[in-house]
């Protein structure tokens, strides 16, 4: 029996990895598996192996590699951030800024911080889910200890102004934190220029392998270990360094930055095609986030009348393998935090459809996405009552 084709339309939750990252990887598994942390001379092939894919790390962000952190992906990252950072600053407040619609290991981690003593800020977003940086500036206050807003995110695909909020953050003293895990090699970045003092990221979101990340943490902050036990990662992390993971990130984020713009220009046309096309050809459709401050590789809409589970399983029977929102809240029945946030009510966030595309994704495998959808919208809408009662009273 035939195998049928898989179209694979979700690289936000996760990407293959690159064939060239696992050729880099593979020695480390077999011929240099030493500790890196170890003395004796075998193991020095694994400590270069860390040392140089550090400053791989650094340089593609403008940053020092004294000052990249590895961990074990972006969620781990993001939780050391803000409770690392809640710890170490206490003295001079209890206070954090976020926005509503942050990846769920920023929200969920503000809210064990609140119940232990500390107060956060959550700024409402656009309706194209951009923060305002006069909200940021607005909300600090003496005892504002950090802000912690997405570089872009991850359900609509909205690039934030991670700049100018970086800028006030300066001005104000106050550290400033982006959870960059969609956007680290995919756009440009670079945390002199935009004042970040910390920055998250996660291997698998660009060709690299799962269960590798780093953080950036700018020199001069004063933070402690948020995994306790041995004294890698210059105290700072405790646990043995998981060296292929280590060099096929970085031989990813190399990857990544060689091709950027190149990359970015194509998957922008395939992006803006497929938008239009919806927009003309699908009807009660809307397209969520800002269509020009945009990650290259996101589209995301909402179709009206329709449950999106209904229509990723019939979208999965054909091939296409795509997603409603985050990969991380997959098993919820409640509708996206983000959608909400833009002001979409819950029977239109309901309906929603993110898909993900990569490098590879071609213009024609986009039109037989949509040949799909068209069929499976209508399909749905026919077996709809809140559509039938629509269309009659129309």
């Amino acid at each position: 029996m035939e195998e049928k084709k898989i179209l694979y339309l979700d690289n936000a939750a996760t990407t293959a990895v690159a064939p060239e990252v696992v050729e880099a990887m593979l020695p480390y598994f077999t011929e240099y598996y030493g500790n890196p942390s170890s003395i004796y001379g075998f193991a020095a092939k694994s400590k270069a192996a860390v040392d140089k894919a550090r400053e791989v790390i650094a340089n593609s962000l403008g940053a020092k590699p004294e000052e990249i952190y590895f961990t074990a992906g972006g969620s781990e990252s993001d939780n050391w951030t803000l409770v690392a950072m809640a710890e170490a600053y206490k003295s001079k407040g209890k206070h954090i800024i976020t926005s509503k619609i942050e990846h769920h290991a920023i929200l969920h981690t503000c809210e064990y911080l609140e119940k232990n003593g500390y107060e956060v800020t959550y700024l409402d977003v656009d309706e194209n889910g951009l923060v305002n940086p006069a909200d940021v500036e607005n909300a600090i206050r003496p005892d504002t200890i950090l802000i912690s807003i997405m570089y872009a995110n991850n359900e609509i695909g909205t690039i934030e102004p991670i700049g100018e909020i970086g800028k006030i953050a300066k001005s104000h003293g106050v550290f400033l934190h982006t959870d960059a895990v969609q956007a680290y090699a995919h756009i440009p970045i670079n945390v002199d220029e935009e004042n970040i003092d910390l920055l998250s990221a996660s291997g698998h979101k660009f060709h690299g392998p799962k269960g590798i990340g780093f953080l950036y943490i700018r020199k001069g902050i004063k933070m402690g270990s948020f995994i306790h036990g041995g004294a890698q990662e210059r105290n700072r992390r405790a646990g043995t360094h998981n060296v292929p993971g280590i060099v096929g990130m970085a031989k990813a984020a190399e990857l990544a930055m060689e091709h950027m713009k190149e990359r970015m220009d194509k998957q922008i046309k395939v992006r803006d095609y497929f938008i239009e096309k919806v927009q003309k050809e699908i009807p009660y459709a809307k397209i969520n986030g800002d269509l020009k401050k945009r990650l290259p590789n996101n589209i995301n809409v909402c179709f009206r009348f329709i449950e999106g589970e209904s229509m990723l399983i019939m979208l999965d029977m054909k091939g296409i393998c795509a997603s409603s929102g985050s990969a991380c809240t997959s098993g919820s029945l409640d509708p996206s935090h983000v959608l909400l946030a833009i002001g979409l009510p819950h029977e239109i966030a309901h309906g929603s459809l993110r898909l993900t595309i990569s490098e590879d994704t071609t213009i024609e495998d986009m039109d037989y996405v949509l040949g799909e959808l068209k069929t499976i919208v209508e399909r749905l809408r026919d077996m709809s009552p809140l559509y039938q009662d629509f269309v009659s009273k129309s």
